[in-house]
């Protein structure tokens, strides 16, 4: 009983001094393992109980020495209590300033009363966004096309021109790309592609350099151009012997154009060494010097194919037939026959061919006009469906001819007839060809009989 006693006491006084404990335990002799446990536990707590204290003591008494006072006390309140309700720092740390200024806290957006106003936007700040700061203008940058890159560049869209033909399209596709510095070289570069194609080819080259002077290529880049051209004339003339010959017909051109300035031929009077740059200069001379009833520069290249007009058509084939028959030179019908590069079309010549035999007097147009079409025939010059038709038009109209030429039938059968012995025409076509009758009616004075 008296045990327990002892432990109701230090249960109802656990904050008695270590001395009082002492005592007791030495009065009532030796500990229990229990009790010994519960006494080690109640000292650690006691030592931490007054590490507590002895520290809070120590920061109370630095404020109290900075301020002269306990910050953040209320004078009504106990000695050592701290209003906490107070948003001042309780750490005794600070000027003891209220956190930014009254304006913080969950919700607040600043201070009442306070006016924001506009701020320049950061280009640091990971939240700017460029597209939002009012007007934004946005420019493509074309990098300048290198001049190993150039003829990569330029040579599908002049193989695509002398197929269409639209000067407009190359021009739209040029400016997309970036010449920069090296923009003369384009010229240069179509002119050199044309010396390897067609007559047509160089018809379209010499139009499209006119289109695009005093647009996109000054008379300084043609002349830059053409200058290079003549530099290269060496290398040129081993693909295309008579190379000299067109680049003087190319210049000739681009002055009548005046793509070029009329005295780019005088820069170059006795200042040139090589052979062939001389010989393109020479011929460029003489067709400028020539007469404008001689010769057209316009139609230097001859007819551009398809792209002509068809009365440019026919009149260039009429002036080639009227040619042959002063001539009779059957390798140059066929080589200006050639170069008009409209095989769609030689029926044209056929039909023409036959009206001038109708129209002529003698039998030498029939004799001449048969050899030139046998020799076009053999050649593959005129296909089948072309003598056809160009006969087949002239049985149409025979008619409205013998009007203007009363013997039109029988000449026309004459040369029908000398066409199919030569296996010009087939037989077929022969019996197609129309016939004016030859019966002679009675009359009452003929007694009866008909006349031969």
């Amino acid at each position: 009983c008296e045990r327990e006693t002892e432990r109701i006491c230090a249960a109802n006084h656990p904050y008695s001094d270590d001395e009082d404990a002492q005592n007791e335990i030495e009065v009532n002799g030796n500990w229990t393992p229990q009790e010994k446990a519960l006494h080690e536990a109640r000292l650690k707590a006691k030592a931490k109980r007054r590490l507590r204290k002895s520290s809070s003591r120590s920061s109370t008494s630095e404020s109290c020495s900075q301020s002269g006072e306990l910050a953040g006390s209320d004078p009504n309140s106990p000695k050592g209590k701290v209003n906490t309700n107070d948003r001042k720092s309780r750490t005794g740390k600070g000027r003891g300033l209220p956190k930014k200024g009254g304006a913080g806290g969950k919700g607040v957006w600043g201070a009442a009363g306070m006016v924001y106003e506009m701020e320049e936007p950061d280009a640091r700040d990971p939240n700017y966004d460029e597209s939002a700061q009012g007007d934004t203008v946005y420019a493509t940058v074309v990098p300048e096309v290198d001049e190993k890159e150039m003829e990569k560049m330029v040579n599908p869209i002049v193989q695509e021109y002398f197929e269409h033909g639209d000067t407009k399209e190359v021009e739209m596709l040029l400016k997309e790309l970036n010449l920069g510095l090296h923009k003369f070289e384009f010229s240069s570069l179509a002119v050199s592609l044309s010396l390897e194609g067609k007559a047509s080819h160089r018809e379209l080259t010499s139009r499209l350099l006119s289109d695009l002077s005093g647009k996109m290529l000054s008379q300084s880049d043609m002349a830059r151009a053409f200058d290079k051209i003549l530099n290269e004339l060496p290398d040129l003339i081993l693909d295309t012997p008579e190379a000299p010959q067109m680049l003087g017909q190319f210049i000739a051109r681009a002055i009548a154009d005046h793509v070029l300035p009329m005295s780019f031929l005088d820069c170059y009077k006795g200042k040139v060494d090589c052979e062939h740059a001389r010989v393109a200069l020479d011929r460029a001379a003489v067709l400028l010097t020539m007469k404008r009833e001689m010769v057209r520069l316009d139609n230097v290249w001859g007819v551009g194919g398809g792209l002509r007009p068809v009365k440019h058509l026919v009149k260039e084939m009429n002036l080639l037939l009227k040619e042959y028959l002063i001539s009779g030179d059957i390798s140059e019908a066929e080589h200006c026959l050639r170069d008009l590069e409209v095989p769609h079309f030689h029926h044209e010549l056929v039909y023409e061919a036959v009206v001038m035999v109708l129209e002529s007097k003698g039998d030498s147009a029939i004799h001449m006009m048969l050899k030139l079409l046998q020799s076009l025939w053999k050649t593959g010059l005129i296909t089948v469906d072309q003598m056809n038709r160009g006969f087949q038009r002239v049985y149409d109209e025979l008619p409205e001819i013998s009007v203007d030429v009363p013997h039109a039938h029988s000449i026309m059968e004459t040369l029908v007839d000398l066409c199919y012995q030569e296996s010009v025409i087939t037989k077929q076509l022969r019996d197609a060809c129309p016939s004016r009758g030859r019966k002679r009616f009675v009359s009452e004075g003929d007694g009866g009989l008909i006349k031969n």
